[in-house]
């Protein structure tokens, strides 16, 4: 018995088979990803992948490239919890604010770490982890404007702010209230922008969360941090609806990093010392580093790399000691772009103490010296310790050792040392020193200026990530350089 060719069973096999098995694998690829994608499993899924990717923003505050050297708070953050999990960290920067959770939602990252704030509205959204700071919203306004210092001067004056940002729901908050001021909304223009458009008189005001506003009054003086237009608010992780188990890990790394005080050291990396500004000395700054400093560029970058150091790091410590003044001379006897005293000057061959490129090699391999006796302390400790030594002289710097040892503390840590350094003003404690009476806070206190100097000299001279390479002297060998928030609401 035949069958008819139309009917043969084999042939409707060979027909239809390929397609449904295509589809079959395709429904339980589907299925696979779906449950691989799923919330309970999310942690799981990245420890066993061996990698996390983490969604941020490209700007000062979150995530960019200095000198070839990926940097920002958040993403300082972001590195430390892929260290913890003993996972790889794979970067996502979205270049639209809104685009982030879109991506979250969709699986394309696996947590966002960009200083976002948490709201009602986004935890509708998102799993917030517990805030790990706490900012509040500040006008942000011209020096020269003298009209507007709290909320209710925001009557009748116009307030710029990139739309979809907790700050545009604060001022639509503000307007409902009854303060009659006008908006203007910007797509995806970043706050930091923002604040150098109030700078320039461009506009008149905008908002900020405080971390930000502070820190930005170091690149722009001529812009003041006003009133607070609002309550505390925290800046959080977010994680995908229902991702409890990884949510619960992010809080515990940020209680364990707390603890530990690996939070605040990276804290301090970005935001140490940004209530201490004083107007007329930073504005003094931004004009020297523009008339001064272009003079001493070439010795600069080169004496530094030689060293092996950042030539930024250095620009500032010889505006710390002489204002960039070559013929500058202090009453205690130093001179010079780098503040020689005589000996020291001998004891490297200078001949002039007023040649800058003498002067400036002589005072950078001092640096490198000191750096290199305090070797057994690490990173920026280590820097930190050899410029305090520049300053008040290595045999302080054994006496303030000396005291962290004797209250168990340790004597290779700065902070430590910022702490003990002061003591040595009070004679119940430097009548045992080796070196005796010292003024202890200066030292602190110039370290924590040319950090400051640093940080500007560092920003106006940025490589946000996709920019470009850093030049050859540049990436050269600057082996000890220091290591290096809501930026949009």
């Amino acid at each position: 018995m035949t069958t008819p060719s139309g009917d043969d069973p084999f042939r409707r096999l060979r027909r239809w088979g390929v397609p449904v098995l295509i589809l079959v694998l395709a429904v339980a690829f589907a299925l696979s990803y779906r449950q691989e994608r799923h919330p309970r499993t999310l942690l799981r899924q990245i420890l066993k992948n061996g990698e996390i990717t983490v969604i941020t923003r490209n700007n000062a505050h979150c995530y960019y490239s200095y000198r070839g050297q990926e940097m920002g708070f958040e993403y300082d953050l972001a590195r430390a919890f892929a260290d913890y999990l003993g996972v790889d960290l794979r970067i996502k920067v979205d270049s639209r604010w809104d685009e982030m959770i879109d991506d979250l939602l969709n699986g394309r990252g696996d947590l966002i770490a960009a200083g976002m704030t948490v709201t009602d509205g986004r935890r509708e959204r998102t799993t917030f982890s517990d805030g790990y700071m706490a900012v509040r919203q500040h006008i942000v306004v011209h020096r020269k404007n003298r009209s507007i210092r709290t909320v209710e001067d925001l009557e009748g004056k116009t307030v710029h702010v990139r739309k979809g940002t907790t700050y545009a729901l604060r001022l639509q908050a503000l307007r409902d209230s009854g303060i009659q001021l006008d908006i203007a909304l910007h797509d995806d223009i970043s706050t930091e922008e923002l604040i150098r458009w109030v700078s320039e008189e461009r506009i008149t005001a905008t908002i900020a969360d405080s971390n930000v506003a502070l820190l930005n009054r170091r690149y722009y003086p001529n812009t003041v941090v006003a009133g607070a237009i609002g309550e505390e608010q925290y800046l959080g992780w977010a994680v995908a609806p229902r991702s409890y188990m990884l949510r619960d890990r992010v809080n515990l790394f940020f209680r364990t990093i707390k603890d530990s005080g690996l939070y605040g050291e990276i804290h301090d990396r970005y935001y140490a010392d940004v209530e201490i500004f004083d107007y007329v000395d930073i504005r003094a700054f931004h004009r020297r580093i523009e008339s001064r400093l272009p003079r001493y560029m070439d010795p600069l970058r080169r004496i530094s790399v030689q060293y092996g150091f950042d030539w930024r790091l250095i620009g500032a410590m010889a505006y710390q000691e002489s204002h960039l003044d070559p013929r500058a001379r202090s009453h205690a006897g130093a001179y010079g772009l780098m503040q020689l005293i005589r000996r020291t000057a001998r004891s490297y061959g200078v001949r002039d103490l007023y040649d800058p490129e003498e002067n400036l090699a002589a005072g950078v391999r001092h640096l490198r010296k000191l750096y290199d006796f305090f070797d057994k302390a690490r990173g920026r400790d280590r820097l930190f310790i050899a410029m305090a030594a520049y300053n008040v002289g290595q045999g302080h710097i054994l006496d303030a050792r000396n005291l962290a040892r004797d209250r168990n503390l340790n004597p290779d840590d700065w902070e430590t040392l910022s702490r003990m350094l002061p003591l040595l003003s009070e004679e119940a404690y430097y009548k045992d020193a080796i070196y005796g009476y010292c003024r202890g806070s200066e030292p602190v206190q110039y370290v924590q200026q040319i950090m400051i100097y640093y940080d500007i000299l560092r920003r106006k001279h940025i490589e946000y990530a996709g920019g470009a390479r850093p030049t050859a002297d540049e990436a050269a060998g600057a082996a000890p350089p220091p290591e290096g928030g809501d930026d949009d609401g």
